[in-house]
């Protein structure tokens, strides 16, 4: 990470863009700060709110491309906003990154689950998703 406090940065002001019900929690009082707390982004990403909070202090710089995906999924960022964490997150790398397209099934693989009507199939992507 060549500069921590401009990841923590760009953290800080993405999570204050959002609010509880941008992101379906529930809002309970009045806060101290504009946006969600660590704590609920960290729930959000499935990561622990002392990893977080030390990703956005800077102290932590061996984040790995799940948790920075995880990160950019909870934030709702897009496609641009998405590349900016990655180069900021993890800079040495970020040239070789290319954001990937969803995958997709091929049309003959399709029709060739298609054509099985009894017999069960799955097609399933790189990330483990089902695409068909």
């Amino acid at each position: 990470m060549s500069n921590p406090s401009e990841l923590g940065e760009f953290l800080r002001v993405r999570r204050a863009a959002l609010q509880p019900e941008d992101v379906g929690l529930l809002n309970y009082g009045i806060r101290r700060v504009p946006g969600l707390r660590r704590e609920e982004l960290a729930m959000l990403a499935g990561v622990s709110s002392t990893y977080y909070t030390r990703l956005e202090q800077g102290l932590s710089n061996n984040a790995s491309e799940a948790v920075i995906d995880a990160i950019a999924r909870a934030l709702n960022l897009n496609t641009d906003e998405r590349a900016h964490l990655f180069n900021l997150a993890r800079p040495g790398t970020s040239k070789r990154r290319t954001l990937t397209k969803p995958d997709k099934v091929r049309p003959g693989t399709l029709r060739l689950i298609q054509s099985l009507a009894t017999t069960p199939a799955v097609v399933l992507g790189r990330r483990s998703e089902v695409l068909a």
